[in-house]
């Protein structure tokens, strides 16, 4: 059995537009705190992350404490929306939702983003199959992989969970990679 916890960041500073380089809010350094808390008893073996900072120190005082090095995942990156901020990203999520190949010049689908997304989730499994893993991840970026495995997770849910921040997602796979379980776990 191989488990994954997924864990979507926590508040970003929405006044850097640097997608990349976006880090944490005060709060969201506090927040880390919670994720920290509810991870030290999963005997977590692998630490991986979205290259984006924010990912990154959100899962950094927990691996930290668990004496692990943060492996960086390019692709579990969160999606492209396009060269500029968006004023309207709620028009535009839904957009998204509705229409999974819909994206802007120069953007990414979510189609493209959950293809990338499950292909670097296969790999991991592949890679530490019967380990413990924690990454760093996206809302968005997320919820594509949920939507992969429960195909009736869509907009509604999406629009539910994108205040939650952070948000851990535990998925279970069988020794087959076969995803088992999918646990939804709120910090708050």
């Amino acid at each position: 059995m191989t488990r994954v916890f997924f864990v979507r960041h926590a508040e970003p500073n929405y006044n850097n537009h640097n997608d990349l380089l976006r880090e944490l809010s005060a709060k969201g350094m506090e927040d880390r705190r919670l994720v920290t808390a509810f991870m030290k008893d999963k005997d977590i073996d692998i630490a991986v992350s979205s290259p984006f900072k924010r990912a990154i120190d959100t899962i950094k005082e927990f691996a930290d404490s668990a004496n692990l090095e943060i492996e960086l995942i390019d692709d579990f990156r969160e999606r492209k929306v396009d060269s500029g901020w968006i004023e309207d990203f709620s028009s535009f999520t839904k957009k998204q939702w509705a229409d999974f190949n819909y994206k802007l010049s120069d953007g990414e689908c979510l189609s493209e983003v959950q293809e990338r997304s499950i292909m670097a989730l296969s790999l991991l499994l592949n890679k530490y199959a019967g380990k413990n893993i924690i990454v760093g991840s996206h809302g968005t970026a997320l919820s594509t992989i949920i939507n992969y495995f429960d195909c009736s997770f869509g907009y509604d849910d999406y629009e539910k969970i994108r205040c939650r921040m952070p948000w851990v997602v535990e998925f279970i796979f069988d020794d087959a990679a076969q995803c088992q379980k999918i646990c939804k776990h709120d910090l708050y």
